[in-house]
C-alpha cells in the first residue's frame, strides 16, 4: 500500500513539473501587454463576492458612477455587473470560479472585486487564486502611504507562483505525511521584477527591496533573488537591497528605518503577509486597496476578506468602504483616467485623514457604509 501511494505521488509530481515547464514556454510566447490609453471603449467588470463585499461594492458603484458620469455617457467606459462569483454558487458549482462567471469576466478589460469566502478545509481553491491564474495576474501591487511619519511604500508581491500555484495539489501519504509545493520559474520572476523595477524607474524611487528567504530555500528563493538582480543590472540608478523576510517583517515596524524603504520585491507568500503588516501600520487592512496586474487584465480589490462575523453580527452596514475605494484609484490610474484617480484619492484623504466628520469604525458606535460614500460624493462634488 505505502509503495502504491508513493508511486501515484511520483507520476503526480511528474505530471506538475510537465505542467509548470509548459506554463513557463507560455509566458515566454505571452503578446504585448494592452495599451488602455488608445481604447475607445473599456469595460470595468463590477463583481460583488461575498460577506460584506456586496454593501462596500454598492458604495463603489455610486462612487465611481458619479465620477466617470461624462466618460459613461460618451460610451467609452462600462460598468459591467459580473454575477455569480458567490460562496453559494461556487460551492453548487464545483468550481472555484464557475465557467459562466469566467467568461463574463474575460469580457472585461478590468474588474473592481469584493472580497470573497474561501472554505475550510480544502474542499475548494480559493477564488482570488484562480482568478490570477486563468487571467495571468502576475503582479499584486499594494501601495501603503502614512505621510506623517515619511512612510511611502510600494509592494510588488509575485502572484501566480510560489507556495500558492499548486497550494490544493500536494501529497499526502497515509496519514504519515503531506507535502506542498513551492514554484519558483525564470519567466514568472523576470516579469514581476522588471514591473518593479519599471515602477521605480518611473516615480523617481531610487531603492528596491528584494525580500527572500534564500539563506534557507536556496533553490526557490535563491533562484528569485539571482534573477531580481539579473534584472536590476537594467536600472543602473537604482539600488537593489536583498533583505530576509523575517528581518523586514520587523523592520517595517522599526520607526528608526522604516521610512528609507521605497519599493519591495517579493515572492507570493511572504509578500501575503507583509503587505498585511503594513496595511496595519497605515490604520488597518480596511483602508488599503491592491490590485492584480497582468498584461491582458487587471482585477482590484481591498486587502480584507468577507468579514463573516460582520453579517452573522448583523452589523454589515457598518463596514469600512475605503479599502475598495482606495482599490478604485488605483484601477483608474491602470485605465489612464489620472485625473479622475487623482480627485478620488484627494477626496478620500480629506474624508478619512483631513476632515474626518464621518468616521466608520467597523460597529455601531461608527458611521455606515453608505453615510461615508455619501461624504465622499459630497466631497467630489464641492
Amino acid at each position: 500500500m505505502m509503495t502504491e501511494q508513493i508511486e501515484r505521488a511520483v507520476a503526480d509530481f511528474r505530471a506538475l513539473l510537465t505542467e509548470q515547464i509548459a506554463r513557463t514556454g507560455e509566458m515566454e510566447k505571452a503578446p504585448p501587454p494592452k495599451d488602455y490609453q488608445s481604447m475607445p471603449h473599456i469595460r470595468i467588470g463590477m463583481v460583488d463576492g461575498d460577506g460584506i463585499g456586496p454593501i462596500i461594492m454598492r458604495e463603489a458603484r455610486r462612487v465611481l458612477a458619479l465620477l466617470l458620469a461624462p466618460h459613461i455617457a460618451s460610451g467609452r467606459v462600462e460598468l459591467v455587473d459580473i454575477e455569480g462569483l458567490t460562496i453559494e454558487n461556487r460551492l453548487a458549482t464545483g468550481k472555484a470560479i464557475p465557467d459562466d462567471t469566467l467568461a463574463a469576466i474575460r469580457s472585461c478589460d478590468v474588474l473592481l472585486k469584493g472580497p470573497t469566502t474561501t472554505p475550510k478545509g480544502g474542499s475548494m481553491e480559493s477564488a482570488n487564486v484562480a482568478m490570477r491564474r486563468a487571467l495571468d495576474l502576475y503582479a499584486n501591487v499594494r501601495p501603503v502611504t502614512v505621510p506623517s511619519e515619511g512612510i511611502d511604500w510600494t509592494f510588488f508581491r509575485e502572484n501566480t507562483e510560489g507556495e500558492y500555484v499548486l497550494g490544493s495539489r500536494g501529497i499526502e501519504i497515509n496519514g504519515r505525511l503531506a507535502m506542498d509545493f513551492k514554484v519558483t520559474t525564470v519567466a514568472g520572476t523576470r516579469r514581476i521584477a522588471r514591473a518593479a523595477f519599471e515602477y521605480a524607474k518611473n516615480n523617481g524611487k531610487t531603492s528596491v527591496a528584494i525580500v527572500t528567504k534564500a539563506n534557507i530555500m536556496k533553490k526557490t528563493d535563491g533562484s528569485f533573488s539571482a534573477i531580481c538582480h539579473e534584472v536590476a543590472k537594467d536600472y543602473p540608478g537604482i539600488t537593489a537591497e536583498d533583505w530576509y523576510i523575517d528581518i523586514m517583517t520587523a523592520n517595517l515596524v522599526n520607526e528608526k528605518i522604516r521610512s528609507r524603504f521605497e519599493v519591495f520585491l517579493l515572492p507570493n507568500l511572504y509578500g501575503d503577509i507583509i503587505t498585511d503588516e503594513a496595511a496595519q501600520i497605515q490604520g488597518g487592512v480596511g483602508t488599503a486597496g491592491s490590485a492584480n496586474m497582468g498584461d491582458q487584465y487587471a482585477m482590484f480589490e481591498a486587502i480584507h476578506g468577507s468579514a463573516p462575523r460582520m453579517i452573522e453580527e448583523g452589523i454589515g452596514e457598518y463596514a469600512n468602504p475605503e479599502s475598495i475605494l482606495r482599490a478604485a484609484v488605483m484601477l483608474l490610474s491602470h485605465i489612464g483616467l489620472s485625473a479622475e484617480a487623482d480627485r478620488l484619492a484627494g477626496a478620500l484623504t480629506t474624508c478619512s485623514e483631513r476632515e474626518k466628520r464621518v468616521v466608520v469604525t467597523g460597529d455601531r458606535d461608527g458611521a455606515t457604509c453608505r453615510e461615508y460614500a455619501d461624504y465622499l460624493m459630497e466631497t467630489l462634488t464641492k
